[in-house]
């Protein structure tokens, strides 16, 4: 057999077996041109949940909209939404709007719902992210079907952006929430519907519906069909943010790494085509496939992904070959200056001497007792002879793959 034949069989296998599903919907999915909730597009993806359910797995559904159906109901033109504030209050009102809708569609197929709102803190307090993975194991015990969503009403790190050097946020925007979400649940498989086919192979062309043809698809021979590694010539196909959602092709290939990385299955795929859930999970070679890597320890996902990242340290030629090559922990005599500041416990980025960030791990003291140290040589440059502490376990330090 061919390799690309056993990457296409190996595809197959993946989503025919994958038994908990997370789906993500985009905003231009769930709404129309105007802002009102799309019931063409969505009941279909309802109806194939309900399907998927009664074959025996388990369903997460994580959806945009809030802020578009918002904006809608208020009668607002699209050039308002620039101001934060406005966009929250859209989202207030919208969220009510959207989950309304899902209960009417799930209700049709006998199906109870659970609205399930997230702020990023969610995701980096590694207590509360526990939680939150009892709470929705619970949820999908009683046999209900969570729909998942950043609360935007009073988190602002999915609507704002983010300026260089600031703390990274642990999500941005729903594609990567949806990847989170599949993480913490060691969900078999990730699903992102937008109004995309999938990755296009033409870099350079917008992986947007409005390029398409009349009902809004590329030529089959544009669709990737399978991706094993995002590689740099990967990436360098993503386009920038879509028009009415606030993700684009970038995060979705953010999302489909961590999917892998967490040892299942993602795909992208056309929401607006009736059954694609269906057709998916048959065996069917439609979207952009992603097939899973070996799978990270759930601690080492959370440090890489879901943990919000509060510091940034700069090392050592020494410092970064010992724990990139030996394995070793991050003695504080290896840091070559401290660039954020840090508490006992916080996420930091670690770089070399070119400002490349190779890895993250959690602290064990705070930056200024770190920097005590900072530039010593040897197991005693401390005052008074202290030996260097370790600012950073192994167990604890997590490598990060080349961009």
């Amino acid at each position: 057999m061919r390799e690309d034949q056993k990457l296409a069989a190996e595809r197959t296998k993946q989503l025919q077996g994958a038994r908990r599903v997370v789906i993500k919907i985009g905003t231009a999915t769930v709404t129309g041109p105007g802002g009102e909730f799309c019931r063409e597009r969505i009941e279909p993806i309802v109806r194939s949940i309900a399907a998927l359910r009664k074959s025996g797995r388990q369903a997460v559904l994580v959806s945009s909209g809030a802020v578009g159906l918002g904006r809608g109901w208020l009668g607002l033109h699209r050039s308002r939404l620039d101001d934060l504030v406005t966009k929250q209050a859209c989202a207030a009102v919208g969220q009510s709007l959207l989950m309304d809708a899902y209960k009417n569609l799930f209700s049709a197929s006998d199906i109870k719902i659970a609205q399930v709102l997230l702020t990023e803190e969610d995701f980096t307090n590694w207590r509360r992210y526990s939680n939150l993975r009892r709470t929705m194991e619970k949820l999908l015990g009683f046999a209900v079907v969570p729909i998942v969503n950043e609360n935007d009403t009073v988190s602002t790190a999915e609507l704002e952006s983010h300026a260089p050097g600031s703390r990274t946020p642990a999500f941005s925007d729903n594609d990567r929430l949806a990847a989170l979400v599949m993480s913490g649940l060691e969900a078999d498989a990730l699903v992102l519907l937008s109004n995309v086919d999938g990755l296009l192979r033409r870099p350079g062309r917008p992986n947007e519906v409005d390029s398409r043809d009349g009902a809004g698809h590329a030529p089959s021979s544009d669709v990737i069909p399978l991706v094993d590694e995002i590689t740099p010539e990967i990436r360098a196909l993503a386009a920038g943010p879509s028009a009415s959602g606030r993700g684009g092709m970038r995060t979705k290939l953010e999302a489909a790494e961590i999917a892998m990385n967490c040892g299942g299955v993602a795909v992208i795929a056309n929401g607006a085509d009736p059954g694609i859930l269906d057709r998916l999970f048959a065996g069917e070679p439609v979207g952009t496939v992603f097939l899973p890597a070996k799978r990270m320890p759930g601690k080492r996902r959370w440090i890489a992904y879901a943990a919000g990242v509060r510091g940034r340290v700069v090392v050592d030629a020494g410092a970064h070959r010992a724990i990139t090559q030996g394995k070793a922990s991050l003695l504080a005599s290896g840091i070559v200056r401290v660039e954020n500041p840090f508490a006992p416990l916080d996420v930091v980025s670690i770089a070399d001497t070119e400002g490349r960030e190779f890895a993250r791990g959690i602290a064990n003291c705070a930056s200024e007792d770190a920097e005590k140290f900072s530039g010593a040589r040897g197991s005693r440059g401390g005052r008074g002879g202290t030996p260097s502490p370790v600012l950073v376990t192994r167990d604890n330090i997590v490598l990060l793959q080349k961009q």
